[in-house]
């Protein structure tokens, strides 16, 4: 990185945006900086000799019709009230580096967006609500922001005018640092924000926001994405079909990984996800031998070892942030062996029986109450569980299967790997499968190195297989099923692309 980045962010009052300082006063250099001050000659020759740059004639993004659709329903839903949602802020890494940004689901949904500090601000009127949404505008050259501030377009790259946005996002454009005087200047009315992205906006409202309220908004926009519409259908193809590369790279790579460690196998992966998409959709889990027990294991710093299993749960993010996720528990020299085969078929049983409860109209909740019942079987069969218990129904309604199955058998999924986490209960666990969810089904059976209840030989042996379900109008589609998922194709698989 170069030294002499001066981010006059860092001295801005919080929750204000870059740039709002340099306009009324010269902006700082570096403590440590190797440059002084700044000479009135150099400042007047950085002003000019700039060509435009203005881009003009731009189309709409593709997603720009179905963010105002959104729109509509959440006006609809909150006649009267101003609704607040930002797209959240840089987050410090150490000093003055940043992690990387990702804005908030909500705000993506509603505008096809991904710029840091931006609001999307609805502001009610009869019939109504008029949108506007709150962007940095492009950096300002008479006063040296661009090329002096830590987030001008010098240091940071270009970003797209005011004016350009309306193009792209079909949405009137303001300058987002006069975002929190106009709304406190507002006409009084009901306000409501989506918390914990903006505290600098958060605090400017204090006064008229009520956390109950707030939460009500959340609630509602995660419901808002339950169901997908053709276009973000789309984007999970495009994840899963990245994803499937992503799997297809590791086995490649795993003697690579024999020779080093889990970090081959999360850094091959994370290869293709900023290749074919924006990054990874969440921690890729490379979890070898008995790391494949532990549930999220993302460390990922452990040895990978020929005889042992690997499970690896790992999903691409789109540019458009749409997210997969995917589970393969993978032999790392290429065949199961007798013990390994048996449960892992147990596994892929349970996921094939919960895979066909997946319907429109069936209950959320059938296919893991499927997956489950198989899972149980199996451990009944096999003289797991206790040996007073012989009835499987007794088994699932003590849930003593949980003691090796541990989780849900899955969620939703889109802009979020766990999508739609704060809807309703009675709009998502509780509700009904419509034509348009996209779900994943994930049983998984796991046996810790530490469990004297089972035979020494299943301590450290953990198999997850998971795939994304939409719901069609006669039943589903997997999505990631080009990925092999039964033992002998999975064997088959990994031979040709290692031979």
């Amino acid at each position: 990185m170069t030294e002499d980045r001066s981010p006059a962010a860092a001295e801005n009052p919080e929750g204000t945006a870059a740039g709002d300082q340099a306009d009324e006063q010269p902006v700082k250099g570096r403590k440590n900086g190797l440059y002084g001050e700044v000479s009135d000659e150099l400042a007047t020759s950085m002003k000019s000799g700039w060509a435009d740059t203005e881009l003009r004639g731009l189309a709409p993004v593709d997603q720009a019709p179905y963010a105002a659709e959104r729109r509509a329903r959440l006006s609809a839903a909150f006649p009267g009230e101003r609704l607040v949602i930002p797209a959240g802020n840089l987050r410090t890494r150490a000093n003055d580096t940043e992690y990387s940004f990702r804005a908030a689901s909500e705000y993506v949904h509603l505008t096809g967006d991904q710029t840091e500090d931006a609001v999307l601000v609805a502001e009610p009127v009869d019939g109504g609500h008029e949108f506007s949404l709150y962007l940095l505008p492009r950096s300002n050259r008479e006063n040296g922001e661009f090329w002096l501030d830590g987030n001008g377009e010098l240091w940071v790259g270009r970003r797209h005018s005011l004016t350009e946005a309306e193009q792209l996002l079909g949405l009137p454009c303001r300058d987002v640092r006069k975002a929190a005087d106009e709304l406190r200047d507002a006409p009084a009315a009901p306000t409501r924000i989506v918390r914990k992205y903006d505290a600098g906006l958060e605090a400017a409202l204090a006064e008229v926001l009520d956390e109950e309220k707030d939460e009500e908004l959340k609630t509602f926009l995660s419901g808002l994405r339950l169901v997908k519409d053709d276009w973000e259908i789309t984007q999970l193809r495009a994840a899963c079909d990245a994803t499937v590369n992503g799997f297809t790279d590791v086995v490649r790579e795993l003697g690579q990984a024999v020779a080093t460690s889990e970090r081959w196998i999360e850094g091959t992966f994370w290869r293709r996800a900023r290749v074919e998409g924006n990054d990874i959709g969440y921690g890729s889990i490379c979890a070898a031998g008995p790391h494949a027990t532990t549930l999220h294991w993302v460390r990922n710093d452990g040895d990978v070892r020929p005889g042992e299993l690997l499970l690896l749960d790992a999903g691409v993010e789109t540019h458009t942030l749409y997210t997969a996720d995917v589970t393969r528990t993978l032999p790392i020299n290429g065949r199961f062996n007798a013990l390994q085969r048996k449960i892992y078929e147990a596994v892929y049983d349970a996921q094939e029986a919960g895979i066909s409860a997946v319907k429109p109209g069936g209950r959320f909740r059938d296919f893991h109450d499927a997956s489950q019942r198989v899972l149980a079987e199996r451990l009944l069969a096999w003289g797991l569980l206790d040996a007073s218990v012989h009835d499987v129904e007794k088994v699932l309604e003590l849930g003593l299967q949980r003691r090796w199955t541990l989780h849900g058998t899955g969620h939703m999924l889109g802009l979020d790997v766990h999508d739609c986490a704060q809807a309703r209960r009675e709009d998502y666990v509780d509700a009904l499968l419509e034509p348009g969810m996209c779900l994943t089904v994930e049983p998984g059976l796991y046996f810790q190195q530490d469990d004297l209840t089972v035979p020494e030989e299943y301590r450290g042996i953990g198999v997850r297989i998971e795939d994304d379900i939409l719901v069609t109008a006669d039943g589903n589609e997997n999505l990631s099923a080009a990925l092999p998922r039964q033992a002998d194709e999975v064997e088959a698989w990994m031979a040709r692309l290692t031979g």
